[in-house]
């Protein structure tokens, strides 16, 4: 068992999971942001590492996007969405002068950042800490595996949406957890159908099922489909907190259910 100074500033982080997908554009990203909403609401204390470096939209989504890092003591001290700091946010957002600029840097500068973030942050006590990564198998993600070797990464959340060609990119993303031990907690099935917001009726309008059957197939736990809400979809542009606005939504029983889902299958592994 590690030491409490070898995790360092990860020390009373209780369970640590990533959330990958094979391709960009699938909703990892909200998918991140709406589970630590979720486990917040459970009572949970949540921080979000967003290393996706070239495409931090989680400050925007939580809408904490122009704040300044402060340091203390242990490191950087990460944004707080609210008073009882409940949910902790680090992400590159907040180091760049403008929201804008581009992240344009080779992969050691990148690999040197992430190591940065895992180590450097003053976390405090966590029940959860979500690691939102970029898409794909880059050097970033065997970064953020190497500079969490110290501390047990509980798993990973797969993320893809219905259609036949995002779930051959989660075979990959399978894959590269068998290679790098990292446990599959689960897929997810994003965009699994639209929401009316008139009648509340759901219509598949790309396919469904591809994300429940590719699970069965690479012999995966199905942790459920959120649907296209797009309730959802403004409350995320205006950063409005989606599951204490629409608490009645399909999606959030969606997501709801699959942070129970997430929180059991922790838990039974002890």
């Amino acid at each position: 068992m590690d030491s409490e100074e070898e995790k360092g500033n990860l020390a009373q982080v209780r369970h640590v999971v990533l959330v990958l997908s094979g391709k960009g554009g699938v909703g990892k990203s909200t998918l991140t942001t709406e589970l630590a909403l979720a486990l917040r609401q459970a009572g949970k204390k949540v921080g979000i590492l967003d290393v996706d470096l070239c495409g931090p939209s989680i400050p925007r989504m939580l809408s904490v996007g122009r704040q300044e890092v402060h340091q203390c003591d242990a490191g950087w001290v990460p944004v707080y969405t609210d008073a009882h700091k409940s949910l902790a946010l680090m992400s590159i957002g907040f180091l760049l002068e403008n929201p804008d600029d581009a992240v344009i840097w080779r992969g050691p500068k990148k690999t040197a950042l992430i190591g940065q973030f895992v180590s450097d942050v003053a976390w405090g006590e966590l029940d959860y800490l979500l690691v939102d990564t970029p898409p794909g198998t880059s050097d970033e993600h065997l970064a953020v595996v190497e500079s969490l070797r110290k501390h047990r990464v509980d798993g990973a959340i797969l993320v893809t949406t219905p259609q036949a060609v995002s779930t051959g990119d989660v075979r990959r993303e399978i894959a590269f957890c068998k290679k790098t031990g990292l446990r599959v907690l689960g897929i997810v099935e994003n965009m699994s159908g639209f929401v009316c917001p008139h009648c509340s009726e759901c219509t598949n309008i790309f396919s469904k099922g591809g994300g429940e059957e590719l699970a069965k197939l690479t012999d995966s736990p199905f942790l459920g489909c959120v649907p296209l809400d797009p309730q959802l979809t403004s409350s995320l542009e205006e950063g409005r907190d989606f599951l204490q606005a629409f608490p009645d939504s399909a999606t959030f029983g969606a997501i709801n259910q699959i942070a129970h889902a997430v929180m059991t299958s922790i838990a039974e592994r002890g």
